[in-house]
């Protein structure tokens, strides 16, 4: 059985590890997984790893959704065992059941209806369109597996067992990892499917995760002891979810926005630089999600901390997981400035896109620095409650930063520009977040 972690109790440094870890270690796998899909891909085509990078904003929409759902469930389950009431944590993992599928459905049909449509208006032109078709009208079937599994892996972090979460992506990663190359060469008895087999991999890994996720969640040894009652949609508690987690469905969507854009801007150069935007999303991801992870760890127990109103533990909370993501962060963007060109050159040996990609990468690192402390405060702001505010902050550094700095940038310094873009608005954002967040933690100095 997974004992679960005492929120209010155990020292602060140890338990930012224990509950950051099995978060870090989930992502990183799908990041690998994410970095691998990347690399098969490459080895098929550049055009091939384009059309992945143009449904990328689509995986976003997803991801908004499921996340930011998420978000909202762990958020207010959080506080609820923070103050005691647990039966409304309880109905809270019911609400996830009816959500899931309830979008899942609508996205399905939305894109069996809309594909084509919606990959244009994303950036697919008629050189890599059939690709898009091809794996868009298959991985949109993992809509509702995949919405389940990211909504209950929040909900079974901030009840103190990180390592269920972890496994549950673990399973997810390792799936797709094997199944990838079989499907998309057709190794042994599989057929070879291409761009298809990418996501027919995928889809059969969340189905497969899906059933863990619903295994972890009505175990006994739960705290959110799960009954049929609490499967009935409450509008109270979905009210309550979406109180935190509307907020991050937009923060998550304006990401898909600017990919989008990205991907109209460098439409403009060619797929090689629609295929090198995969290849620093890919890589940078492998840092940005143990980022992640760590901001994940630290909002249950922000969560916890404001509702049990242990206020001296929340700020020192906060303290140490910045200062661990920040450091973490300088040591990633001083190797990926020194190995970008033998890294870029693990996806492919065209010399044409290795020299658009490599420069890119460079710069895509130098933004890290930055981002570790915007994704610190973003989660301790919405471990606390504060969706809103964190929502106007991502929409300050990518719609008022990022968007217009994509638009005009390019035109005075090229595809050198559309890479400037992205570190230029992370350190404008660097100081509305600093802001905000120093008038936030000087309010628990008066209670």
């Amino acid at each position: 059985m997974i004992k679960s972690l005492d929120l209010g109790k155990e020292k602060i440094f140890p338990l930012i590890l224990k509950m950051s870890w099995p978060s870090i270690i989930a992502l990183t796998a799908m990041s690998i997984y994410n970095f691998i899909d990347t690399f098969w891909l490459a080895r098929l085509s550049p055009q091939a790893l384009a059309a992945l990078t143009v449904c990328f904003p689509v995986q976003m929409i997803f991801a908004a959704i499921g996340v930011g759902t998420g978000t909202g469930a762990g958020s207010f389950s959080a506080r609820m065992f923070g103050a005691g009431k647990i039966l409304q944590a309880q109905r809270t993992a019911g609400q996830i059941f009816f959500l899931s599928f309830f979008f899942g459905l609508i996205t399905i049909i939305s894109v069996l209806l809309f594909g084509d449509t919606i990959l244009i208006s994303f950036g697919a032109f008629s050189e890599i369109l059939p690709l898009c078709h091809d794996y868009l009208f298959i991985i949109v079937f993992s809509a509702p597996f995949l919405f389940f599994s990211m909504m209950s892996n929040y909900l079974l972090r901030v009840e103190g067992r990180p390592l269920l979460s972890m496994y549950v992506v673990l399973i997810a990663s390792v799936c797709s990892m094997i199944l990838d190359p079989l499907l998309i060469f057709g190794i042994g008895p599989f057929p070879r499917l291409g761009i298809k087999g990418a996501a027919l991999a995928a889809v059969s890994a969340q189905c497969i995760a899906f059933m863990f996720s619903v295994y972890f969640i009505q175990l006994k040894s739960s705290k959110y002891d799960l009954k049929w009652k609490h499967l009935i949609p409450d509008i109270s508690t979905i009210n309550s979810i979406f109180s935190t987690g509307l907020p991050s469905i937009a923060i998550n969507l304006v990401v898909s926005i600017v990919l989008i854009i990205y991907n109209h801007v460098l439409a403009h150069y060619g797929f090689l630089a629609v295929a090198a935007l995969g290849i620093c999303f890919r890589v940078n991801s492998l840092v940005t999600m143990v980022l992640f992870g760590i901001g994940f760890g630290l909002m249950p127990i922000v969560g916890f901390s404001e509702g049990a109103k242990l206020y001296q533990r929340l700020k020192e909370s906060v303290l140490v997981a910045l200062k661990v993501s920040v450091s973490l962060a300088i040591v990633a963007s001083i190797i990926l400035e020194i190995f970008a060109g033998h890294i870029v050159g693990l996806f492919s040996n065209d010399p044409s896109l290795t020299a658009i990609a490599t420069p890119a990468l460079r710069i895509f690192a130098s933004a890290l620095i930055l981002i570790a402390p915007i994704v610190i405060f973003i989660n301790m702001f919405l471990g606390l409650g504060r969706g809103t505010l964190a929502m106007f902050l991502l929409f300050f550094r990518d719609c008022i930063s990022l968007i217009p700095l994509l638009i005009f940038l390019p035109l005075c310094f090229g595809l050198k520009g559309a890479w400037l873009a992205t570190p230029i608005a992370n350190l404008s954002a660097l100081f509305a977040v600093l802001f905000y967040a120093k008038k936030e933690l000087r309010r628990f100095e008066t209670q």
